[in-house]
């Protein structure tokens, strides 16, 4: 009996590339692996234009294809969660829709994990499809998010990757709202290995990740995943703090003990504007980082659903695998 491969496809405004993703890259790279049994599970996460209406159209033709219809756009991180708790297969493959990432490496994928891996992570070569803004953010990403104590997340990784199903059964358990999926898969420390892929060009249509949406994710990253950031403004603090004391110490010290023999004249409302001023911006910065954790505390004590389901525009789905409180389906009218 062949082994059962769940495949999930996080979908959004694609109606310009799915068609020719799914038959000319998708499929075809399936119909080669005679070993496994496939399960297609297509995200619609809100798409606009005709992107539902499309893959719609392959579910009613092939019940291995099913369509999970989110009832608007929760964003790419909920998309693949609310696929992984639908997906049933001995393990799940995650792959975005754009052609980016080249389906054709599926068969490297499932190799990795017949040898043994619990995770097999897809690695981009990042460097060389992007401008010199894009790379340097890329960088600093990664140097920042191993510097904040996440020493597992190999700089270039992405959410091209396989998990056995234990794996995917850990991760549904998981209730963070604020959630980095690749991240969080690598938290739960299963054996991961790394495969490395050039990155392709877009089939078609423009990237949803704008500056502003990989800014968040950047920020989502760091709060989410370490308490590294209040470390270091506790560290800051201290230091701010003991410099204040020994400067003020000194000023002290030239001015009424020793009579200013360097000539400073240093008054008394310029060592208090000088102190005040970096007091004050510590203080607002160290809000502001607090504010990001309070932030985070909310939406969690809130203890919404991740995403909410449209049976009604859902096709070839059941019960989700291991549902929790951070799923909701559609009432019916």
């Amino acid at each position: 009996m062949n082994k059962l491969i769940s495949v999930v496809i996080p979908v959004c405004n694609e109606e310009k590339g799915i068609k020719k993703f799914l038959d000319e890259r998708l499929f075809k790279a399936l119909s080669e692996l005679k070993s496994y049994d496939f399960e297609i599970i297509l995200v619609n996460d809100g798409s606009k234009d005709k992107t539902l209406e499309i893959i719609r159209a392959y579910a009613e033709k092939d019940k291995n294809i099913k369509v999970v219809s989110l009832i608007r756009n929760f964003g790419k991180e909920m998309a693949l969660s609310a696929g992984l708790r639908y997906a049933t297969g001995d393990a799940v493959l995650t792959i975005d829709s754009d052609g980016q990432q080249p389906p054709e490496r599926i068969r490297d994928f499932l190799q990795a994990w017949e040898d043994g891996a619990e995770v097999v992570t897809g690695v981009r070569d990042h460097y060389t499809k992007h401008g010199l803004i894009p790379r340097l953010g890329s960088k600093l990403f990664y140097r920042l998010l191993r510097f904040m104590g996440n020493k597992t997340t190999v700089p270039g990784s992405t959410d091209f990757r396989l998990m056995d199903r234990v794996v995917v059964d850990e991760f549904n358990e998981l209730t963070e709202h604020n959630r980095i999926t690749r991240g969080l898969v690598d938290w739960l420390g299963y054996e991961k290995v790394d495969i490395y892929y050039t990155y392709g060009e877009r089939m078609a249509g423009r990237p949803s990740y704008n500056f502003k949406k990989l800014w968040s994710l950047a920020i989502d990253s760091f709060v989410s995943m370490s308490t590294t950031p209040l470390v270091i403004f506790g560290y800051i603090g201290i230091f701010i703090t003991i410099g204040s004391f020994l400067l003020g110490t000194f000023c002290i010290v030239n001015q009424y003990l020793l009579g200013d023999p360097l000539g400073l004249y240093w008054n008394g409302a310029v060592q208090m504007t000088i102190f005040i001023t970096f007091l004050v911006g510590l203080v607002l910065i160290s809000q502001a980082i607090t504010a990001l954790y309070i932030s985070h505390i909310h939406a969690e004590t809130q203890n919404r659903p991740l995403f909410i389901v449209s049976k009604k525009k859902s096709i070839n789905i059941s019960t989700p695998v291991k549902p929790n409180g951070n799923i909701k389906t559609e009432r019916k009218n």
